[in-house]
């Protein structure tokens, strides 16, 4: 008997939900049946045969197994507590919404729906460099780490421009929760969970009101320290990541992007010497292929057909990420006063 192909629906088909697809349709257990986005007018049929609606309402009325959320933080958590209650898996792209409570309500809906799937889109867990830098410390072979900082930057560009990104309303954070909470994740991934956190939060170039610039300093269970620097007045666009360890480092320097503006991506690993000025001993990884997306996609899909948990990128990750993220809010209380931040520890 052929393996169930699993229909799927794509609520949001910007340039995000449109990649996505493009992973989808190439998995043989998948197979993209329709969309919604508010660009189209009304409903229709494309040439291939892919349904399209302006609304997700409509979108979830069609016969679906699998639900894909490429929507404004604003209705992300809505639509993916809609598909929950459909009963259907659901991957939605990061942020889980615009604040703390909003993933809390989708995981009461999740608990409420037992045995479905949920993914959070947190892309950056997939890029090969990092699943190199993750393997060498889960090794031990560069000893523990002992503290990491890291810069996210953008440029003028995206994603201050206007729009619904630039209104908190619509939005909940600026820069750090737009593209900054992948640095975030992923120092959670090498660390755990921060136990104390300083930050300076601002929004004082763009004047939105959403913040351009947000600095963090993170503290673990261990006494490790992270920092973090998430931008929008970089200029020119920047991902850079370094884990002193105790018997070298690693260097993420330029992550692959569909707009190629970050750079070249490369893994530097340097290992530890007694010589007096630094290690000269360093190894360098440059990375010319993406398949980040396509590995988050597939590993869903497989998820899915085994009927086993989400272990990557599930909504534990979501909320422990969400809190790290409103804690560098909460903890500048010019920030926090000026907005009315509640604790996200509650």
């Amino acid at each position: 008997m052929a393996a169930k192909k699993y229909q799927v629906g794509i609520a949001g088909y910007g340039v995000v939900g449109q990649r996505r697809r493009e992973q989808i349709d190439q998995h043989p257990g998948l197979t993209t049946v329709a969309l919604c986005d508010v660009t189209f007018p009304e409903a229709g049929t494309m040439s291939d045969g892919v349904r399209y609606f302006p609304t997700y309402r409509e979108l979830l009325d069609q016969e679906l197994d699998m639900l894909f959320v490429s929507l404004p933080n604003y209705l992300a958590a809505e639509v993916t507590i809609a598909g929950l209650e459909r009963g259907l898996h659901v991957f939605c792209e990061k942020p889980p919404g615009r604040a703390v409570e909003d993933i809390e309500r989708v995981i009461e809906a999740e608990k409420a729906n037992p045995g479905l799937a949920l993914k959070y889109g947190f892309n950056h867990r997939y890029h090969d460099s990092v699943r190199r830098a993750l393997d060498l410390v889960a090794s031990g072979e560069l000893g523990p780490i002992v503290n990491l900082r890291g810069i996210y930057g953008k440029s003028s560009i995206i994603p201050f421009s206007g729009g619904w990104r630039a209104e908190r309303a619509q939005a909940g954070g600026g820069i750090l929760l737009d593209q900054g909470i992948h640095m975030v994740d992923l120092m959670r991934l090498f660390c755990g969970e921060f136990r104390e956190v300083k930050s300076f939060v601002s929004n004082s170039y763009w004047n939105h009101d959403v913040e351009d610039n947000a600095f963090a300093l993170m503290k673990d269970a261990q006494g490790r320290v992270a920092m973090l620097q998430s931008t929008a007045t970089h200029w020119q666009h920047r991902f850079s990541m370094y884990l002193s360890l105790g018997e070298g480092y690693l260097e993420l320097r330029g992550i692959l992007s569909g707009s190629k503006s970050y750079g070249e991506e490369r893994l530097i690993i340097g290992r530890r010497t007694n010589d007096k000025v630094g290690s000269l001993r360093r190894e360098v990884i440059t990375y010319l292929e993406d398949n980040s997306w396509r590995d988050e996609v597939w590993e869903f899909a497989e998820d899915v057909a085994a009927g086993r948990p989400v272990s990557s990128g599930n909504s534990a990750d979501a909320l422990a990420t969400m809190q790290t993220v409103y804690r560098i809010y909460y903890a500048d209380s010019q920030w926090r006063e000026a907005f009315d931040i509640a604790n996200p520890d509650g």
